[in-house]
């Protein structure tokens, strides 16, 4: 078997190793010999060959093929780039770790890993880099700091000078008497700030209050630091990382989070440097039987590993062990047939750090990656464990229960089931597809409901902030150089644009104006966010204006283009099964219409826009009764409680009501309210009713003002029935009550 002493032992030396010619030139003849009698120190077992193939298929036949993997890249950078640019600039924003990078399977269950950092920390390494008028850290390490870690001086804002008196919560006072910003009291604050949305899970560096979410509050470090320069210098004269990454790593940002050693005397001070960016370039490297071959390390951790140690090998642990091994070996043999093969490299890697006792970080020299997480009798579990894996030369792979993949191999050999698993991928990959949209649309609407409601409580007018956002969008448009940034800030100029159309026609209703032709021209620009949300309140519009011909029409096409799988998209609410797979491919199975993505957003109307928008959303818009309701509101409620939100389909059946009532067509009118009771009292449809309270009251409007009051109070207090707080309902029947008595 190949001997990777020579390999492992090469690091620390390499990593002291300057840059020069002669070095170079060196271990470059060192890789090139090494390479060549590769081979034939290591024999490749027969069967190798075939179970590869059957490997690379399997994880294809499971959400990891390469369009799948591009999928999930793009949608979250370009939910990145969204993130940055609706935040107008005051923080960067980033998604790290499996999802963004692609390297995950639905059976995996990988959390999202999101990192914040904002403008307004200015992190000095040296005096010379204070800045006036922003939080001034200076970055401290000296001989007992350990590795990666770093204390934060705190200096004063307007003077270049050391704060002196602790006057904040997140300082504390070190031994020297300098006041430091201590990491496990910043993550604290960050809980107790978090405390409206909810109970926050501390989770390393993370504080959250999203499940299956990790989001951390970190700090830009600008500056070039000595630990990334001498893992260039390291890594000079290698076939990987390529010479193109190394120079745009020596101007990428590091970020320091609030982490400490776990055997440090300052662990609840000190803060961990990570090159994520860094990261995330060198994965973005790989190929795709270099991904695969990490998605397959994440399922033997995950699904083998766990039963030996728990969660104390990470990801990261995994990700390590694959940059040094493609450093260590030939890029001929990262191929789709070899797959077996390297991924044994990779185990014989870990083998050989567990028999050092240190797992070395990739970048930052003199960490070891299983201080903290794997103890020394852990450690050798985990050798024993390997061991066997290797001398039975990975039959094990075959137990991988997680996406099936241990029956997927055996299935591999069955060549009539060929054509179907290529359906079944296909499949797969647009349900995927269409989940990661949904998510992108799901996680755009909260985003946009903070900003608008930003902007409404506002001292200045809410029309005069939506042209101040809307020009700071297309500042970002013109700006950016990054396709996928233009795309983001297009993106948020058609919604804002929307609403700043029925903003003012709101207007224009109000002081009893008719829309003209140019109002309603401006609208077209806007009705294609999504399948139906913007049409409905184009039609209502037009029917609160009296213009019912017009409304019917939109309403007709709407109808046509909400074909029974388009699937709605709220953000204010979520369902257990919103990111259950099935549903999506439920959505695909017997839908021929590829047109256009089919989701819909909920319909929204701000007090602001109420003139567009039929009277009995009005009361949606003051749900409470009481005082004491709006402080039972979480925080997210805070922000949307105000406007009335409903659903798109039941929306779209009690608009159809309306405008045929106000037409005379008695007929549709009677069949539109059918339609809308039977669809809400399909318990069928629940998953698609996040907002089911107003859909209810909608249907117990129609029963009203068919004269049929015990109909409307039963179902008012159906929908009292399903929120007993901040339910317009209430209005509703104390309304109905007195329509009763008299």
């Amino acid at each position: 078997m190949w001997n990777l002493s020579v390999d492992m032992e090469a690091a620390p030396k390499e990593s002291r190793m300057q840059n020069k010619e002669s070095d170079i030139g060196v271990r470059r003849a060192s890789n090139k010999k090494r390479h060549q009698n590769f081979q034939s120190i290591m024999q490749i077992p027969e069967h190798f060959s075939e179970l590869s193939i059957r490997m690379f298929d399997a994880l294809d036949d499971s959400g990891a093929g390469k369009e799948t993997v591009l999928e999930r890249r793009r949608t979250y950078l370009q939910r990145e780039h969204f993130e940055k640019i609706a935040r107008q600039l005051l923080l960067e924003c980033f998604h790290f770790g499996s999802q963004s990078e692609g390297t995950t399977t639905p059976g995996l269950q990988s959390d999202i890993d999101f990192l914040l950092s904002k403008h307004i920390v200015n992190i000095m390494t040296i005096w010379e880099d204070w800045r006036a008028g922003m939080i001034n850290l200076l970055m401290l390490h000296d001989n007992t700091t350990p590795p990666q870690q770093y204390l934060l001086q705190v200096i004063q804002d307007y003077t270049p000078e050391p704060m002196t008196s602790l006057t904040d919560d997140r300082f504390v006072r070190k031994d020297s008497g300098q006041i430091l910003l201590s990491a496990e009291r910043w993550k604290n604050n960050i809980a107790y700030e978090l405390r409206d949305q909810g109970e926050a899970t501390q989770n390393g560096p993370s504080v959250s209050v999203m499940p299956n979410w990790d989001i951390v509050d970190a700090f830009h470090v600008r500056k070039p630091l000595p630990e990334i320069q001498q893992w260039i210098d390291r890594c000079r004269g290698k076939h990987w990382p390529p010479v193109q990454l190394l120079e745009a790593a020596r101007i990428a940002p590091c970020f320091l989070v609030p982490a400490g050693h776990p055997d440090s005397d300052y662990k609840r001070e000190e803060w961990r440097l990570s090159p994520n960016l860094i990261e995330r370039m060198l994965m973005f490297s790989f190929n795709m039987t270099q991904i695969k071959c990490y998605i397959v390390l994440k399922l033997i951790k995950k699904s083998l590993f766990a039963n030996i140690v728990g969660d104390a090998i990470t990801s990261f642990h995994c990700k390590t062990i694959m940059f040094f091994t493609i450093e260590r070996t030939h890029p001929c043999l990262w191929c789709e047939h070899n797959l077996m093969f390297v991924l044994l490299l990779c185990l014989h890697v870990l083998k050989r750090w567990l028999t050092l006792g240190r797992l070395p970080h990739y970048i930052i020299e003199g960490v070891n990656l299983f201080d903290g997480k794997l103890s020394k009798l852990l450690q050798k579990r985990l050798l024993v464990y390997i061991d066997s894996l290797i001398r039975n030369n990975l039959q094990v792979v075959f137990c991988i229960g997680i996406d099936n993949i241990g029956c997927r191999l055996q299935a591999r050999s069955m060549r009539h089931t060929v054509q179907a698993g290529e359906l079944r991928r296909v499949l797969l990959h647009n349900s995927i597809r269409l989940l990661l949209k949904f998510e992108y649309l799901d996680s755009l609407k909260p985003v946009l409901t903070f900003i608008k409601h930003k902007q409404i409580s506002s001292q200045t007018t809410f029309d005069h902030n939506l042209k101040y956002v809307i020009c700071n969008c297309f500042e970002c448009f013109e700006n950016s150089r990054n396709a996928m940034s233009k795309t983001a800030a297009l993106e948020l100029i058609k919604h804002f644009h929307a609403l700043h159309i029925s903003v003012q026609s709101s207007y224009y209703l109000r002081l009893q104006n008719v829309l003209d032709s140019e109002n309603i021209r401006r609208v077209q620009y806007s009705l294609n966010l999504d399948v139906a949300t913007s049409r409905l309140k184009f039609a209502s519009m037009l029917y609160c204006s009296g213009h019912l011909q017009a409304a019917v029409r939109v309403l007709e096409d709407v109808e046509r283009r909400y074909h029974s799988k388009v699937k709605a998209v709220c953000g204010c609410r979520e369902y257990q099964r919103d990111g259950d797979l099935k549903v999506f491919a439920d959505m695909l199975l017997g839908n021929t219409d590829n047109s256009e993505l089919p989701l819909a957003f909920c319909v929204n109307f701000s007090r602001q826009e109420s003139h567009c928008a039929p009277f009995i959303l009005l009361f949606e818009m003051n749900r409470n009764i009481t005082d004491e309701e709006v402080k039972q509101r979480a925080f997210t409620e805070k922000q949307w409680m105000d406007s009335a939100e409903v659903d798109a389909r039941p929306f779209l059946y009690y608009l159809q009501y309306l405008t045929y009532g106000g037409l005379g067509a008695r007929d549709k009118q009677l069949h539109a309210w059918r339609v809308l009771e039977s669809y809400i009292c399909d318990i069928r449809n629940k998953i698609n009713l996040y907002h089911q309270e107003t859909a209810v009251n909608l249907l117990g409007h129609c029963y009203e003002m068919e004269g049929e009051y015990e109909g409307a109070l039963n179902y008012y207090e159906e929908s009292l029935g399903i929120y007993d707080t901040n339910n317009a309902a209430y209005w509703h029947v104390r309304r109905v009550l007195r329509l009763l008595r008299d």
